[in-house]
């Protein structure tokens, strides 16, 4: 319990001390935001900063910090200082960074930046790799979330179906799988927050899906803390728990695991789209930041809980997260709270696939020159990426095998994002006359990381990978980092 405390205590302490050195370097000022200087009425709307706090945290949030933690919580108690630690110093830096950078240059994607600072020629690559991700999550938070809602409804309708009084029709309903129901709703939910004007859906749902993520989440530390105030075994590392933990490398695997927690790339192409919505630069630190920082918490809270049900009933530790996450809450809430608190992390996969999928027609419109204030030409935009997630998450359904590599291209793939965007915004602060140094540092880190997850994993493990020796991998993988992290700089030395 104490590390799980110190750890919450990190991520506050962190957000007083470091997010403000780091707002003094960035230095929010003033001058017009995109919002008052390009204003449509679809994209580019000043929106209140409660709601564009509580927007960028569900925009980022997804299911990392909850179904990443639970399994990554098997590193050991480790987690409870890496993640908040991480976070104050990666993510976070990553994600105030990656919205400054959009809020000083008219608004602008991910894609745009990075031509910006790292050459045109990376930055068609990376546009192109970031929409072939942004495709990916919005197939994974289709997915996830429709799982989960067909599991709870078909255990109520099963339940229901087998008392005495049960009809015909009732029985037949317990028979059926409703997930395809609650993919296509959810998709369709999908396709109107990307077609609508940003304050039309979004702008008017997310208090409501907000409200329920954060007092689930809540309720949940709550009675996590009080349960570990009664047993202390729950949140430490008891023998039942050890013979169950991960043997694998901390590096990288520890840190591919929880991403979403600890620093992930698929928060920068979310930025922009608040950046638009911002009255006052002055919004950013507690916007962009400070939501890093909720995020961790979070992922701190589902950590814990997966390490009190994993020491409660050490044989979870063999199940799939999502059947440990219901495990967990039903144990800790009760099914009526429980249920209340899955609809929270359901709330948290949505609202991360509806922004995803918008973010991909932003960034596309972006790249084809194509103007998104009349509908018709939204509709251009985002018919063909329709069609495409709708053929990914047919594929991921045919077995558990297709589903995880859906999973693991998305979990290195967010980290590849991570690492441009860090050195992106790295050329961006020495343009400014500014220290590269909080962005080149973790942008460094993070590079190593998942380029000796490339270098070292191999199948079964994971789809991709070259399968060399771990000493191998540090090897090439820190050399590959030192030469990659000189080119950007250098190369826009001679862009200038």
């Amino acid at each position: 319990m104490g590390l799980f405390v110190f750890g919450i205590l990190l991520l506050v302490i962190g957000y007083l001390t470091y997010g403000r050195f780091l707002e003094r370097l960035l230095g929010p000022d003033d001058r017009d935001t995109p919002a008052l200087a390009k204003a449509d009425g679809v994209d580019y709307v000043i929106l209140p900063q409660w709601k564009n706090m509580l927007i960028q945290l569900l925009n980022i949030a997804g299911i990392g910090p909850v179904i990443g933690v639970i399994l990554g919580i098997k590193f050991g108690e480790i987690v409870f200082v890496i993640l908040p630690i991480g976070n104050v110093i990666g993510g976070a830096v990553h994600d105030f960074c990656s919205g400054m950078m959009s809020l000083r240059n008219g608004g602008a994607n991910l894609p745009s930046l990075i031509s910006k600072m790292l050459g045109n020629v990376t930055g068609r690559i990376f546009s192109w790799f970031m929409v072939i991700l942004l495709l990916l999550v919005v197939a994974v938070f289709i997915n996830i979330p429709a799982q989960l809602l067909s599991s709870n409804v078909q255990q109520i309708v099963t339940g229901a179906a087998a008392q005495p009084e049960a009809g015909a029709f009732l029985r037949w309903c317990a028979e059926q799988n409703f997930f395809w129901v609650f993919a296509i709703l959810i998709f369709g939910y999908y396709v109107l927050a990307t077609l609508f004007p940003v304050d039309k859906i979004i702008g008017r749902v997310y208090p409501i899906f907000g409200a329920v993520l954060l007092i689930s989440t809540l309720i949940l530390g709550g009675v996590l803390l009080w349960q570990a105030w009664r047993d202390p075994q729950l949140l430490v590392e008891t023998g039942a728990f050890r013979e169950g933990m991960f043997r694998q490398p901390v590096i990288p695997m520890l840190f591919v695991t929880i991403a979403c927690g600890i620093l992930s790339g698929f928060h920068a192409t979310q930025s922009p789209i608040v950046a638009r919505t911002m009255r006052s630069e002055r919004q950013a630190r507690s916007t962009f930041y400070g939501m890093m920082i909720v995020e961790g918490i979070i992922g701190m809270i589902w950590a814990a809980g997966g390490m009190a049900i994993y020491n409660l009933y050490p044989q979870y530790m063999q199940l799939a997260p999502a059947l440990v996450l219901e495990h967990l809450t039903k144990y800790f809430l009760g099914s009526w709270i429980g249920g209340f608190t899955v609809m929270g992390v359901v709330v948290l996969a949505v609202t991360s696939g509806d922004t995803a999928l918008r973010s991909l027609r932003l960034s596309l419109a972006e790249m084809l020159h194509c103007d998104q204030v009349r509908i018709s030409r939204r509709l251009l935009i985002t018919l063909p990426l329709v069609a495409v997630v709708a053929l990914l998450l047919w594929w991921s359904n045919q077995n558990a095998r297709t589903f995880n590599y859906l999973w693991n291209y998305f979990a290195w793939g967010n980290q590849v994002l991570a690492v441009f965007t860090l050195l992106a915004a790295a050329v961006w602060m020495k343009e400014q006359r500014l220290s590269p140094l909080p962005a080149l540092l973790p942008g460094a880190f993070i590079c190593f990381v998942v380029l000796t997850y490339i270098l070292w994993v191999s199948p079964p493990a994971g789809p991709l990978g070259l399968g060399l020796p771990l000493k191998y991998a540090y090897l090439y993988a820190g050399a590959f980092t030192l030469a990659l992290t000189m080119m950007a700089l250098i190369r826009r030395e001679q862009n200038k």
